[in-house]
């Protein structure tokens, strides 16, 4: 997992919350509840605030050529635990609650990892919530139906330069339970 760190106006990757968005902590803030965002698939959009910074990527789990079908869920769960490592424990984790995919193969990896994230959560004693992917996109866009090109620029309006539309979707989120500032 790369993580890369910045102040406002530097390179990409972390920002002052209270620059991006009003009702987030700044700065350097011991006492903002640390908070997991997903964007679950093989793609996985992140998005992470602790210590009143936010800090934003993706990860791909995408199965190699030899690898069994389990193998990009196990990765998954490591990856958790590295980001619980990094970021000490989460308060919370939220995950974009998709409820239609467009294929099957979609529907299948997205299962896996949500069962993956649900169990490892429980392990864990990790609140969390899923928000309907409508929900998420109207609070970054006003649009319950923004294109990825639309959450992409909201994230831009925000100080981000997310890598694609899995991390502008995560940032989203993240600003979205930060703003219902309620653990999951």
């Amino acid at each position: 997992m790369t993580y890369e760190a910045r102040e406002q106006g530097e390179e990409p990757g972390i920002a002052k919350a209270d620059q991006l968005y009003p009702s987030a902590h700044s700065g350097h803030d011991d006492q903002a509840p640390t908070i997991l965002a997903l964007d679950l698939g093989t793609s996985l959009g992140w998005a992470l605030r602790f210590t009143g910074l936010v800090i934003s990527g993706t990860e791909h789990f995408k199965l190699g050529r030899f690898e069994g079908g389990g193998m990009r869920y196990l990765r998954f769960a490591r990856w958790l635990d590295e980001a619980r490592a990094f970021a000490g424990p989460f308060e919370a984790v939220y995950f974009e609650e998709v409820r239609r995919h467009r294929g099957v193969d979609a529907a299948h990896a997205y299962g896996g990892f949500l069962a993956q994230l649900t169990a490892w959560c429980e392990q864990y004693g990790i609140p969390y919530q899923g928000v309907p992917v409508g929900t998420i996109k109207k609070f970054a866009t006003g649009k319950g139906n923004a294109d990825k090109a639309a959450m992409v620029a909201a994230a831009e309006q925000r100080g981000h330069h997310p890598k694609d539309d899995n991390e502008a979707d995560a940032l989203a989120l993240l600003y979205w339970a930060v703003v219902q500032g309620t653990a999951a």
